[in-house]
């Protein structure tokens, strides 16, 4: 059978009708990544786009590094095609302090303008301080919580760096120490360097177990303007198991307790080939097997309201800019009760695969995002679904169509067009969005 290439589904398909063949032909568009991983890959295979290596080149997209927004971004100049993978002041959502804060902000304007119950929709992040900032209020609530088990994370760290847990206020005592007292720390060339944030979290002793091992779900959504919001959430995406059975009796051990890829991968037991990972969508069919359709997809929707309300409650804040998009990875936790935790917010979700299955989602996931973006105009503007990418949120919530494809682990019961780990009907949604586009063009 012969072979082409369709732009946007980032592989070769069955050769369709000669209607759809005419979208090959694309104006040039000018990349640069900051990376060397998936996303060059992408980059580098879709039909169309060139690579500028010179510095200084022109582009019209941009792969950034978040270096690249803080140093640069503010003196360049971007031509209204221009796109570019962060927002200004992205870490207003990533930061885990700020991302707190913004939270506490949002729950407060909700709790004085809509009641208590409506703020309680807001109780999905543990309780948590800012250190040293917040300290002496943080051992107040610590006295009133005896033997509870308490988190410490740096705030702009990732992959699992300088994490621990304790339940005895003594076990930080040397880091209290090292920061509280001292208002700066010096480098070795004599200048300044602020002393390193921490936040403490309630830590979440229930977490719903499989197979005994504790797990969280990496879940992809991306914001293409916060003015208005308008986010898309992708339905694919997976649960990264602990490589060690869960147990309360050690809080030492990060093989149990921490669920990073980037700490798994160290325990003398791990197999890169199999990993610790699910997909979303073996995760979905396993806990409705477990717990009935209707349970999950209550978990599933209060999963999105968490998703939407982190995002409103910095939409105020963020700097929003027509030439910036966003492609958060949101880690979140399930506990025993089938509830879910927000834990973190990644403004820079990892891209390096760590084996081929991982490899093919973050693939087909890049091109999405360069689909949803359509910097070749080839869409109405109008898709609900580009990809795996489900609009769920435009100045509003966005409802499914009546009648749309549903599958085993349907999510018709969802009150937003969200479907995280629903059916996998990638390259036929391209083939029609597509064919639709180019269809509506032709009529006159």
């Amino acid at each position: 059978m012969n072979q082409q290439t369709i732009p946007g589904l980032g592989k070769s398909i069955s050769r369709m009708s000669r209607t759809t063949a005419v979208k090959q032909k694309l104006a040039s568009i000018r990349f640069r990544c900051s990376l060397q991983n998936t996303i060059l890959d992408v980059l580098r295979a879709r039909p169309g786009w060139v690579e500028v290596t010179t510095e200084g080149g022109a582009w019209d997209f941009y792969w950034a590094d978040v270096w690249w927004m803080k140093e640069i971004f503010d003196r360049a100049y971007l031509e209204d095609q221009m796109r570019i993978n962060h927002f200004r002041n992205h870490y207003e959502l990533t930061r885990k302090n700020l991302m707190v804060k913004n939270l506490k902000r949002l729950r407060r304007q909700l709790e004085r303008d809509s009641g208590k119950a409506e703020a309680q929709k807001c109780d999905f992040y543990p309780s948590t301080y800012e250190l040293p900032s917040e300290y002496h209020i943080f051992v107040d609530e610590f006295r009133r919580n005896p033997g509870t088990i308490w988190i410490m994370k740096p705030i702009a760290k990732s992959q699992g760096k300088g994490i621990f847990l304790f339940k005895r206020l003594k076990d930080i005592t040397d880091w209290k120490r090292g920061v509280e007292y001292q208002p700066q720390l010096q480098t070795s060339d004599g200048s300044n360097q602020l002393i390193e944030t921490y936040v403490v979290q309630r830590y979440i002793e229930n977490p719903y177990l499989i197979g005994g091992r504790k797990f969280d779900i990496r879940v992809y959504v991306l914001v293409t303007s916060y003015n208005p919001l308008k986010v898309y959430l992708y339905r694919s995406g997976f649960a990264r198991f602990a490589n060690n059975r869960y147990s309360l009796d050690t809080i030492d051990d990060n093989y149990i307790h921490l669920t990073n890829v980037a700490i798994q991968k160290t325990a003398p037991d791990y197999d890169p080939e199999k990993g610790c990972k699910w997909s979303t969508q073996q995760l979905r069919m396993y806990l409705t097997a477990k717990h009935g359709q209707v349970n999950v997809n209550t978990l599933f929707q209060q999963m999105t309201n968490i998703f939407i309300l982190s995002l409103q409650s910095c939409q105020r804040v963020i700097i929003n800019d027509k030439h910036c998009f966003e492609l958060y990875g949101y880690d979140i936790l399930i506990d025993s009760n089938l509830k879910p935790w927000l834990i973190e917010i990644n403004a820079s979700p990892s891209l390096t695969a760590s084996n081929q299955e991982d490899y093919d989602l973050k693939f087909a996931l890049l091109n999405d995002v360069l689909n949803v973006l359509d910097l070749e105009n080839r869409l109405t503007g109008r898709e609900k679904k580009v990809g795996l990418f489900d609009l769920m949120w435009d100045d509003g919530p966005v409802f499914p169509d009546e009648g749309g494809l549903e599958d085993m682990v349907s999510a018709q019961n969802s009150s937003t067009n969200a479907n995280l780990g629903c059916i996998n009907d990638r390259l036929e949604n391209l083939r029609d969005i597509y064919q639709t586009a180019e269809a509506l063009r032709k009529i006159p």
